[in-house]
Order: C-alpha cells, then sequence, then structure tokens
C-alpha cells in the first residue's frame, strides 16, 4: 500500500483539474492572484524612475520623430525590452517580444495592463532601424553613470577580457606590404641572396626551415585573401590568421561591462591591446578611471 500524503497531519485527497468552462468576463486587477518571484524587475524600475530614465529618453529620441501625428510606442518600452533581452540572453527580436508577452512580471516591468497588448517583433525592428548606433552609447553611457552613482562600478580597477577567432585564410596566402611579393617569392629571394639555386621546390622547403630568426610581423606581412585578418597565437600556441573581434572592458569589483567593442586589427604580440579613447568612452561624468589590469596579446 503507498502511503497516504497528508498535509501537517491532515488527510489529503487529490485534486482534479476543472474543465474548461466560460470565462468571467470583467476582473478587476485587484482581484488577480499575486505573484510570488524574484522582485528583481521591480527594483530596477524604481531605479529607472528614480534617475527620470524615461522623462529623458522621451526628450533625447524627439528629433527622430515628427511633431504631430499617432504617438508612437514610448521608448521606455523598447529600451526595457532590450533590456529583458540582455539580462535573460534571448538572441532574437522575436524572442524578447514572445516572453514579454507571455510572463506577467514582465508586462509589470514593461508597464502593460493584463488586457493590454504588448510590442509586436516587427515594432522592435522599426525601432531598431530608426535609431543610429550612436544613439544607444548615449543611452549606454547614461546606464553606466547610474550604475556607478549606486556603488556597483568604483572607477579604481578594470580587467579588459578579448577573444580570438580563428580566419578562414591560411598562412600560405600571406604577402609583403611592401613588394607584394607572396611568403614563396620572399623565401627564393633570400636563397638567392645566399647563392643557392631557388629552382629546386625541395631545396626551398628545406632552405626555409634551416633558416634563422624565422618570424612573421603584421607590419610586413598580409593576407591577401582576408586583408582584416593579423598573424597571431593562438591558445594552443599555434600560429594562424586571426582576429580578435571583442574586447570586454569589465568593472573589477562587480564585473560590470563598461565596453564591449569590436576591433578588426590585431596587433603584434607584446603590445598593450587598450587605447585612451576606451577609457574615455566608459568615463562617467566626473570620473577619472585609473586601469590596473590590462590584456597583452
Amino acid at each position: 500500500m503507498p502511503k497516504k500524503i497528508t498535509n501537517q497531519g491532515v488527510s489529503m485527497a487529490i485534486g482534479k483539474r476543472n474543465k474548461p468552462k466560460q470565462q468571467t468576463l470583467w476582473v478587476a486587477t485587484s482581484d488577480l492572484a499575486p505573484r510570488s518571484g524574484h522582485p528583481f524587475y521591480s527594483k530596477l524600475n524604481s531605479l529607472l524612475d528614480e534617475d527620470t530614465f524615461d522623462a529623458w529618453l522621451e526628450q533625447e529620441c524627439a528629433p527622430y520623430f515628427a511633431a504631430g501625428g499617432r504617438p508612437s510606442i514610448p521608448p521606455g518600452v523598447y529600451f526595457r525590452m532590450l533590456f529583458v533581452g540582455y539580462l535573460v540572453g534571448f538572441q532574437s527580436e522575436r524572442s524578447i517580444a514572445w516572453h514579454c508577452a507571455d510572463r506577467m512580471s514582465l508586462r509589470d516591468f514593461l508597464g502593460y495592463l493584463p488586457h493590454e497588448r504588448t510590442l509586436d517583433h516587427s515594432s522592435l525592428t522599426i525601432w531598431r532601424q530608426r535609431l543610429p548606433l550612436g544613439f544607444y552609447r548615449t543611452v549606454f553611457q547614461r546606464i553606466l553613470g547610474l550604475v556607478h552613482r549606486h556603488g556597483l562600478v568604483n572607477a579604481y580597477a578594470a580587467g579588459v577580457d578579448s577573444s580570438i577567432m580563428e580566419a578562414n585564410a591560411s598562412l600560405r596566402r600571406l604577402a609583403r606590404k611592401d613588394s607584394g611579393a607572396s611568403y614563396r617569392e620572399y623565401v627564393k629571394e633570400l636563397m638567392r641572396e645566399a647563392g643557392e639555386d631557388p629552382t629546386d621546390a625541395a631545396a626551398v622547403v628545406r632552405f626555409d626551415k634551416k633558416r634563422k630568426k624565422k618570424s612573421l610581423s603584421n607590419k610586413e606581412w598580409q593576407s591577401e585573401t582576408d586583408p582584416d585578418a593579423r598573424i597571431a597565437k593562438m591558445k594552443d600556441g599555434t600560429t594562424h590568421l586571426a582576429y580578435k573581434p571583442y574586447h570586454n572592458l569589465i568593472d573589477a569589483n562587480h564585473t560590470i561591462w563598461r565596453k564591449r567593442g569590436i576591433v578588426r586589427q590585431l596587433k603584434d604580440c607584446g603590445s598593450s591591446v587598450l587605447a585612451a579613447p576606451w577609457y574615455r568612452f566608459c568615463q562617467p561624468p566626473s570620473t577619472a578611471f585609473k586601469v590596473t589590469h590590462s590584456l597583452r596579446c
């Protein structure tokens, strides 16, 4: 016999799911069942309200809209949906729109009542195309300043992290920047200078393996097929043509991202990947960053 389920000593009968029935036409918002969950989004809304984020955002967006006509979706709603996409890790506008419509806590965060329709993914696309990239940087700096004022960025210690991505290009297709000669032609020229015969293919390979001080520098060489790729050492110690596409500037104490940038070029090993404009972009008003950690490639 299975053990009977009890609740504080009181026997419990099995509950049965109610059959579909006609729904109530009118339900007051105050009569809705309370939702117990994490207070993150409500706390975030309180901070944004204290910062007058919506009023500031509407003022900044005004130049991109006409003076009259049908009112647009509030810009605060659009950027809150972007916050949701970033915080939860959604990779598409459709995912953001679907989850914001499905979850009551996100509806509250966006300011929608239960009977109101949330933003469609096509509206997110229109907003994204309307605003320039520089506007998103301005909003990022505003949020970064808010984070700094609440003590989550101390502006004294920062770490830089980056990723290396192997390029779809071969080292065999390298060419000299000064003369345009290929790597094989360059080795043959060295053989001529050494008094050897460069017509024998096997001799060229042996000469290249034996020669001393053999190195490849991005200052002297570039890829014929992918000029943006750079010669780099991978994590496993091998040398390939690669990119370093993402650089993340992270606060050392609270792991707050101050900046995420795309860098097209790799410098030679031993040189710092940091530059002064990086810090000026990430610097909140009246704050000087003292960088104590830097990543060297």
